[in-house]
């Protein structure tokens, strides 16, 4: 752990169609004291953990495997959920509506995961 990184606690879903990508969220997250649900790679399991998790956060993925996440995000909206997307095309490539959803850029490092993690939860506590 580096000097002045806060650690947390809570399960966070993650939704992410590279399995590298999922597993260096993995990484960070224990690293950041969360536990991960998940990862889901594919819509139909992300809009299933979305409805069912028992979860804190999630961080998603823009596109799985071409399809938008803009369903996952709503169901996580709708349950009250903070949620952030991990994308390499900035606030840009998100939906108007979701436009000022945190936003995570690719590649990142775990302070930036970090500090993304605790602006989502803190906005949503608002």
């Amino acid at each position: 752990m580096t000097e002045g990184t806060e650690t947390h606690s809570g399960r966070v879903l993650v939704v992410e169609d590279e399995m590298m990508i999922s597993m260096l969220l993995e990484d960070m997250l224990g690293e950041l004291g969360y536990e991960t649900v998940g990862p889901a790679s594919r819509l139909e399991s992300a809009l299933d953990m979305a409805r069912d998790a028992d979860v804190q956060a999630a961080i998603l993925d823009v596109n799985l495997h071409g399809r938008p996440t803009w369903p996952v995000a709503e169901i996580l909206r709708e349950r009250g959920i903070p949620f952030m997307f991990a994308t390499g095309y900035g606030a840009e490539g998100l939906a108007e509506r979701y436009r000022s959803a945190p936003v995570l850029s690719k590649p990142f490092l775990r302070d930036e995961l970090g500090r993304a993690m605790s602006s989502a939860i803190a906005a949503q506590s608002r």
